[in-house]
């Protein structure tokens, strides 16, 4: 054996292509805005540094701070630079804007640890999401667990924290998502590896949406967008997704807010558990739908103090209000699908794919149109498991 380890060393292939981590421009995120050319694009194109280009898209490269963002990471924010750079760069060829920007900065984007993609929904009533994310998709460097996020606003806006907070824009958006289990108004994660499969299913679909004001960020509804073209079909605010969610039963944590019809009091509960069952049912040759909605949760909150007693009666009471409260949240988002966006946004096609195929492939190609005229008629029923130590009297 200690003959054989030198011999085995001298055939051992090294690292030949590698780069020092300093030299390479880490991209942790990129923001898809509508072309505007920044005052330093204007000035370098006065002196003779422009090229032939529509401005068409503008896009943000969020870098890495070599320099600062070891000491941000280990002691908070205590340096007054941030640990990211944001470099901006206008065009109509994506893959043309990353190679003017290796004509900038001395390290070029390097995106094999890009963690999210943040696109402008006024870029999708022009542009398709298939032609804004084509070059993106080709691209063997980026990895395709990336998450995709829509912003009613500007996406360099989302790509922008307060200064001394020591954090990273791209690494804060992919956190917030794991909040989901205590906000019911977070999509399960949309990555790079879901969107081609959606994008070409031909039915509408959902994508999260993001604000950012004053370098803070906030996930706020969803966008959605047209199954057929790919394009912003129109936006639903946290309420709308709120009854989404409910419909589909994804999500824990939420809260039911109502207020008591006896005392007139607000009364919170939050949710611990959701379940929900979406029947087609296909008879005489008319397809309708029944989704049953059972939930269990807990009384978190409650401002009628004077009445410290909890019976059977006091809690059937709550009960019942609570699931009128969700009956009418999930029949309105319901009302606004058939109506205002005329598009199925919760998956009940997916439900008569899976019991009746046959026919589904009858209507799937005018399902959205289908789905407009479909009754719906929903079930829900919220029991309440807990209801706090202070009132166990």
């Amino acid at each position: 054996m200690c003959f054989l380890f030198p011999i085995i060393i001298l055939f051992l292939a090294g690292c030949w292509s590698s780069h020092e981590i300093e030299e390479l421009g880490l991209t942790f995120a990129i923001g898809f805005d509508e072309g505007r050319e920044t005052d330093l694009e204007k000035k370098f194109n006065k002196m003779g540094g422009d090229y032939p280009k529509k401005n068409r898209v503008t896009l943000t490269y969020q870098y890495v701070n070599p320099y600062t963002a070891g000491a941000q990471i280990a002691v908070g924010s205590g340096s007054s630079q941030q640990p990211y750079i944001n470099v901006y760069g206008t065009g109509d060829s994506l893959q043309q804007i990353g190679s003017e920007i290796a004509l900038r900065q001395d390290r070029p984007v390097f995106s094999s640890h890009l963690k999210v993609i943040v696109i402008a929904a006024d870029l999708l009533r022009t542009y398709s999401l298939k032609e804004l994310l084509d070059q993106t998709l080709r691209d063997n460097e980026i990895r395709l667990s990336t998450l995709v996020l829509v912003t009613r606003g500007r996406a360099s806006d989302t790509l922008e924290l307060k200064d001394g907070t020591g954090k990273i824009p791209a690494f804060h958006l992919t956190r917030i998502i794991h909040n989901d289990f205590r906000a019911k108004k977070i999509l399960p994660p949309i990555t790079l590896a879901k969107l081609p499969g959606m994008m070409k299913a031909g039915t509408s679909y959902l994508l999260q949406n993001i604000i950012g004001a004053d370098g803070e960020v906030k996930y706020a509804g969803a966008v959605a967008i047209n199954g057929k073209t790919n394009k912003l079909l129109g936006f639903l605010d946290e309420k709308d997704l709120d009854g989404i969610m409910w419909i589909k039963g994804q999500g824990v944590g939420g809260t039911v807010k109502n207020y008591d019809q006896k005392t007139k009091k607000l009364t919170a509960m939050s949710v611990d558990h959701l379940k929900s069952e979406i029947k087609p049912v296909f008879k005489g040759n008319r397809l309708s739908f029944k989704v049953n909605i059972n939930s269990e949760a807990h009384l978190a909150e409650n401002w009628n103090t004077t009445e410290t007693a909890i019976d059977k009666k006091y809690l059937k009471r709550k009960e019942e209000s609570a699931s009128q409260t969700v009956k009418q949240l999930v029949e309105q988002i319901t009302e606004k699908m058939q109506k205002e966006y005329k598009a199925d946004l919760a998956g009940f096609g997916d439900e008569v794919r899976i019991h009746y195929p046959f026919l589904w492939r009858k209507l799937k190609k005018n399902w959205d149109e289908v789905f407009t005229e479909t009754p719906i008629q929903y079930d829900v029923n919220i029991t309440i498991e807990e209801f706090g130590s202070q009132s166990r009297h």
